[in-house]
């Protein structure tokens, strides 16, 4: 065999090396819901589970690593604890890494969250307030809180028109 051929097929077998190691692999799979679905996540979505979407249900939200924090609200008297999941975590279980949530309520009231802050800011998708499921009436099944006692930051309209309830689907765009 010849110097060259010898290169040619080096460098083919390089290239199909370097093929397989850096092509992406397709993202994990997320379960199908076992119950109601309770949160949809669409749009630029990689990891999905009914189509292009990730359907997910009570159980699966609170098979996730759960935040707990207690906090004053605009909205409610006296402190209340909040329980739920981190926003960061939901988005980073679903790899989204950029672009803007747009979580919407049941009565398709809507509001913009940049997903850069919501990977960095300490956000919860709450279920539980006071260690009790959240109905509609009490601003559920899911609403999202930020900590504000915690930071002077969070006592601001930005954070509070952030603080959607009653929180059933979010487009990622």
């Amino acid at each position: 065999m010849s110097l060259k051929s010898l290169t040619r097929q080096f460098g083919m077998s390089l290239g199909l090396a370097v093929m397989l190691f850096t092509t992406p692999v397709s993202a994990e799979m997320l379960a199908a819901p076992s119950g109601d679905a309770i949160l949809t996540v669409s749009g630029k979505v990689t990891v999905t589970n009914q189509g292009e979407t990730a359907v997910l249900d009570r159980a699966m939200l609170e098979a996730m690593p759960q935040v707990s924090f207690k906090t004053k609200t605009i909205w409610t008297e006296g402190e209340i604890e909040f329980t739920g999941i981190l926003l960061s975590d939901l988005l980073r279980r679903l790899e989204i890494e950029n672009g803007t949530l747009k979580a919407t309520a049941i009565n398709d009231y809507a509001v913009d969250i940049p997903v850069a802050d919501a990977l960095q800011e300490p956000a919860i998708i709450a279920y539980l307030i006071n260690g009790k499921p959240m109905s509609v009436r009490e601003k559920g099944p899911l609403w999202i809180v930020y900590p504000y006692d915690s930071d002077k930051k969070f006592q601001a309209e930005v954070y509070y028109s952030r603080s959607i309830w009653q929180l059933d689907r979010i487009v990622v765009e």
